[in-house]
């Protein structure tokens, strides 16, 4: 599938929900979504590669969300101009598996299958949570933490608890 570029405005919606976007054309958002496929991989201004879904604005329209780490990585500020690469993300989980939960994972049966009964958006979630220390120990020890909360709680995710178990005792 090719992919498609365009140049866009980042944006701020200045709401509690949702920050920093750039819009998507419609001829763009169409190309994909026609097509049922939300999820893509974004390059932006040929320097950052980040997986993403396109989003509804609610007027017609959709976005992508840039978060603050991509922002302050490349230097972008609300009002600049950035040249967007769009194609379909094809990966499995729509975010990198982290090696450490990947070997929990084949350890763990109960584990694997809790996990895999999981909506794509909830291991999305919980793969972002996991992979996003730096440290291989932060990463397993997450892992470990969201697993056995997972058997716990028979699938269930309490992401205010899941948070307090992640809070490393001393």
């Amino acid at each position: 599938m090719a992919s498609k570029k365009f140049k866009a405005d980042l944006e701020n919606f200045h709401g509690k929900l949702w920050g920093h976007h750039l819009i998507v054309p419609d001829k763009v958002a169409s190309y994909f979504l026609d097509k049922k496929i939300k999820r893509v991989r974004c390059t932006v201004n040929k320097e950052h590669q980040f997986q993403c879904a396109i989003m509804p604005k609610g007027d017609g329209r959709n976005f992508i969300m840039l978060n603050k780490e991509i922002r302050d990585k490349l230097k972008l500020k609300v009002g600049v101009k950035v040249e967007i690469e769009l194609e379909e993300d094809k990966s499995k989980y729509g975010l990198p598996m982290p090696e450490e939960m990947q070997e929990l994972l084949n350890q763990d049966p109960e584990g694997n299958t809790i996990f895999h009964k999981l909506t794509p958006g909830k291991q999305r979630s919980l793969l972002y949570i996991i992979g996003k220390p730096k440290s291989s120990n932060l990463r397993l020890h997450k892992a470990l933490v969201v697993i056995e909360h997972l058997k716990y709680n028979n699938g269930h995710i309490d992401f205010k608890a899941l948070n307090q178990e992640m809070k490393i005792k001393k």
